[in-house]
């Protein structure tokens, strides 16, 4: 009978220390966070690019600019939170004209081309030095 009692108490004893054992563990493991198991593409922020070229086409009522480069164009959907610059002035929709070189600044969301920014860029000069004089 001793035995018995003896057996049960080392076999409750044994339990008891198995399970604190566990359950320290699992107070030590951090919970995964919503961060960690959230896909990459929802957690990241569209990343910011450039698109420069002239003008093509400004439509007011549907909020969107036609910018071409050679043979490459891109439309751009613009809001009320979108910059238009003309170096350190801040200007205006009403103020582009088609031809007008530009750089825009946006974002690809679902696969349209929202613009943050769009810089007037001033007309290149071509400083052309005339060689009609001829040194002897």
């Amino acid at each position: 009978m001793k035995l018995t009692i003896l057996a049960i108490a080392f076999a409750l004893i044994t339990s008891v220390a198995f399970v604190s054992g566990v359950i320290a563990q699992q107070q030590s493991t951090p919970p995964a966070s919503r961060e960690q198991s959230a896909p990459a593409s929802t957690t990241t922020p569209a990343k910011m690019e450039k698109f420069s070229g002239a003008i093509g086409r400004l439509d007011a009522a549907r909020k969107e600019i036609v910018v071409k480069k050679g043979n490459d164009e891109k439309t751009f959907s613009w809001d009320d939170h979108t910059k238009f610059m003309e170096g350190s002035k801040e200007r205006s929709f009403n103020d582009l004209k088609k031809g007008m070189n530009v750089t825009v600044q946006y974002k690809e969301e679902r696969g349209k081309f929202a613009a943050e920014k769009v810089t007037v860029s001033k007309p290149k000069t071509s400083a052309k030095k005339s060689h009609t004089e001829k040194s002897y």
